[in-house]
């Protein structure tokens, strides 16, 4: 599930731990989890939540990075895309956050929303799905209650069974850390559960960077194959779950949600520059040595309030077949 994410699930898709890049590079060294770990012997890096390495119980996505990407996250979502979603149910809501990392999501959405809301948490990194729950908000858009609970799985293999009752789906930077395969699974399963599907902040492969620098599109070039390694989607996220879910008779709306990174967002930046150079090095190590250079400069104008960053995202609602467009 912002993350692989690259950075971040649950958000994400964003960068990824820097390989090949030394502390002399960077400075300060990348959140564990802030990225897209490299999978285990016959294991996904869509799937693994958490490293299972000897003595090493670290969530793989930490919770300092989610933190970190937060405020840019609710900054960056669609507000339009909400609209439609605001002619609820009787009865109230009950929505169900896939990879909810710690729950930003339900941070953001439930406020905007009116009317009792029961909010079903899924993530596979129990730690995580601790802190979502503690840090749930507690009231609506109108003041109506909103109610948590957790359940701990792989939202890979979710069926419309899983999802009965939903009145939403929802899900940030998941998408693009998905197969082809399980986008069309998850599509299916909000089809058959008749429940619209609010996915956000997936990476389209865009990135602007004021000044300007030559490395830029190489950079850019090799971390969005990066993202596409082993099968996941990637910046082709978006597009493939268009597909997926118009293939269910759903209607679909996509509207832009980049993050927008300035002086006041150094922090932000400085770590998703480690981890997009990175990305960019691990599956391209012949740029190592350019990257280095790269990325002290990038560093150096972040801590100086000189750089600009736009990471593209989109958001994406898809309304059910009969469902309110």
């Amino acid at each position: 599930m912002n993350t692989t994410t690259t950075p971040g699930r649950g958000t994400d898709d964003d960068g990824a731990a820097p390989a090949g890049l030394g502390p002399d590079a960077g400075g300060a060294g990348v959140i564990p989890g802030a990225g897209p770990a490299a999978p285990g012997p016959g294991e996904r890096a869509t799937l693994r939540l958490r490293d299972r390495g000897a003595g090493d119980a670290r969530p793989r996505y930490a919770p300092e990075w989610l933190e970190l990407r937060e405020g840019a996250d609710a900054a960056a979502r669609s507000d339009e895309l909400l609209d439609p979603l605001r002619a609820r149910p009787a009865g109230g809501l009950v929505v169900h956050d896939l990879g909810c990392g710690t729950g930003s999501m339900g941070r953001w959405l439930a406020p905007r929303l009116a009317g009792a809301q029961h909010w079903i948490l899924h993530d596979r990194d129990p730690f995580l799905l601790h802190f979502a729950a503690a840090a749930s908000p507690r009231s609506a858009a109108d003041g109506s209650r909103v109610t948590v609970e957790t359940r701990r799985g792989d939202v890979a293999r979710l069926t419309p069974h899983a999802l009965a009752g939903a009145s939403l789906v929802t899900a940030s930077a998941l998408l693009d850390v998905l197969t082809r395969e399980e986008a069309g699974a998850l599509a299916a399963a909000c089809a058959g559960a008749g429940c619209p599907a609010l996915l956000t902040l997936s990476v389209t492969g865009r990135v602007g960077l004021a000044p300007r620098h030559p490395l830029d599109a190489e950079i850019t070039e090799a971390f969005n194959a990066h993202q596409r390694r082993t099968g996941l989607l990637g910046p082709d996220a978006v597009t493939a779950a268009c597909e997926a879910f118009a293939g269910h008779g759903a209607t679909v709306h996509v509207r832009p949600s980049p993050w927008r990174l300035g002086p006041g967002d150094a922090g932000l930046t400085a770590q998703w520059l480690r981890g997009w150079v990175g990305a960019a090095v691990e599956q391209r190590p012949e740029l190592a040595a350019p990257a280095a250079a790269y990325l002290a400069a990038r560093l150096e104008a972040c801590a100086a309030g000189e750089l600009r960053v736009t990471v593209h995202h989109s958001d994406l609602l898809a309304h059910p077949a009969g469902g309110t467009s």
